[in-house]
Parts: C-alpha cells; sequence; structure tokens
C-alpha cells in the first residue's frame, strides 16, 4: 500500500510540526508513506471565494501528482473534503478525478484503513475535542447532531488509546467555531462571535487544550481566545496521538 502525504497550506505554513507528526505517526505503523516535493494548493481558497476555473489548474497537477498512490493522506479534514467532495465536480468534463474517492484525512485513514489498536501517543492532559464542520458532515469523522443516527467519534476513539489523557466534548459540540475560510474575512464580527462562544464552551469542560483535525479552525480559535486572553491552548489531534515518537 503506497501513501500519498498531502500538507495542505495551513499546515506547510503556519504549522509544520502538524505535518511531522503526520509523517511520524505513519511511519510507526510501517506504511509505505511518500511526501511528492513540489505538491501545492488543492484550490479550496478559490473555488469557495467563487472562482471554479482558477483552481482547476490546481485540481488538475494534484490528480497528476497523487494518481498512482492507493491512498492520499493529509492533516487537514477540510482539504480532504474538498477533494473528496468538490474536485470531480469542478473538473467535469474535463478529467477524471481518480485521486477523489481515495483522498482521506489522517484521523479517517487510521480508524477506518488501517484500523489501528494502539497510538503511541501519551498526553497526561484534559483535552476538549473540536468536531470542525467539514469532517463532521462531509467526511463523517463523528455524528452530526441534526440527524438522527448512532452517536459516533472517530476522533475521540482514538485519542482514548493515548495513555494519561483526559477527553471532554463542549456544549454544542459540532457547531462552527466561526472560521469558514472567506466567511471569518467577510463576516468578521459574527465569526468572532462565534469564536468566542466557541472558546468559552471549551474552557468550560476544563480542559487545558483543545484538539481537532484542522488547524485552519485552531488557528481561528487560537487567534480568538489569545485576543481575548482566553486560557487554553490548541493542538492538532495527529500531535497528541504522534507524542513521544
Amino acid at each position: 500500500m503506497k501513501i500519498g502525504l498531502f500538507i495542505p497550506c495551513y499546515v506547510d505554513a503556519l504549522y509544520p510540526e502538524v505535518g511531522v507528526a503526520t509523517y511520524k505517526l505513519l511511519k510507526h505503523y510501517n506504511v509505505d508513506v511518500t511526501y511528492p516535493l513540489g505538491q501545492t494548493c488543492c484550490g479550496q481558497p478559490q473555488a469557495n471565494g467563487g472562482f471554479q476555473r482558477m483552481s482547476q489548474p490546481l485540481v488538475e497537477k494534484y490528480e497528476n501528482m497523487f494518481k498512482d498512490f492507493d491512498y492520499v493522506v493529509a492533516p487537514s479534514a477540510s482539504c480532504a473534503a474538498f477533494v473528496r467532495c468538490f474536485h470531480p465536480e469542478i473538473m467535469k468534463g474535463k478529467m477524471e478525478c481518480t485521486t477523489a474517492k481515495k483522498t482521506m484525512d489522517v484521523v479517517e485513514f487510521l480508524h477506518d484503513v488501517l484500523k489501528v489498536d494502539e497510538v503511541p501517543g501519551k498526553f497526561p492532559h484534559k483535552v476538549s475535542v473540536h468536531n470542525s464542520c467539514h469532517g463532521v458532515r462531509e467526511l463523517g469523522l463523528s455524528s452530526p447532531s441534526e440527524r438522527n443516527v448512532p452517536p459516533f467519534n472517530k476522533i475521540i476513539d482514538l485519542l482514548k488509546m493515548v495513555e494519561g489523557i483526559e477527553i471532554h466534548e463542549p456544549e454544542r459540540k459540532d457547531e462552527c467555531c466561526g472560521f469558514g475560510g472567506l466567511f471569518s474575512i467577510e463576516e468578521t464580527d459574527v465569526s468572532t462571535r462565534m469564536g468566542i462562544d466557541k472558546v468559552q464552551r471549551h474552557i468550560d469542560t476544563g480542559a487545558e487544550y483543545v484538539t481537532g483535525p484542522d488547524s485552519s479552525c485552531l488557528m481561528h480559535m487560537a487567534g480568538v481566545a489569545k485576543k481575548q486572553d482566553m486560557k487554553i491552548e490548541f493542538i492538532h489531534v495527529v500531535e497528541i496521538l504522534a507524542a513521544g515518537l
């Protein structure tokens, strides 16, 4: 099984430690993982802004770069969801996006494909789990509260294997943090208010850290927390799972 590691823009530019942790974790499970050089954005910012044509060259490059891998794994629920759900539509009639159906968030890959029964992480802290919108409603990382389905959470399933951890979820556990990409720029006041409410709910759990599968959501909440002097830290879930490697 050959794995192509896709590192999204946010991780590459701002949180490279998340990419390193993802690579180390996959190697821990003896996965044949390769990081193709020259990779760029998946095209989500352009498409979300209404400029799908501008994203087409990026989609084509992504397809050509990762088409020969069995799976493409990314430490980003939002980017993995964008590739899977929107790449085929963007390139409809132009090319077949064979990579879309085999692109997965790292949590999804560990849980559903590798079906891991142990993780190397040791994290003796209280954490509150942030269920990002794309992860819940496009990738199925957890059960959406608006649907009458048996509850599940793949993030928590993995975190339960971490030594010393105490796991919590906030009230209104799958409500948006207010980031939403361009939404946070175009509707700053609403986005900020949503972020403050979300961070406070995480704090109310008694957690020391907020964790989740999206660096973008964690970045937004971290910015809100810093500006409002709210005392809580933020860490990507893969950093917890790989802690100690």
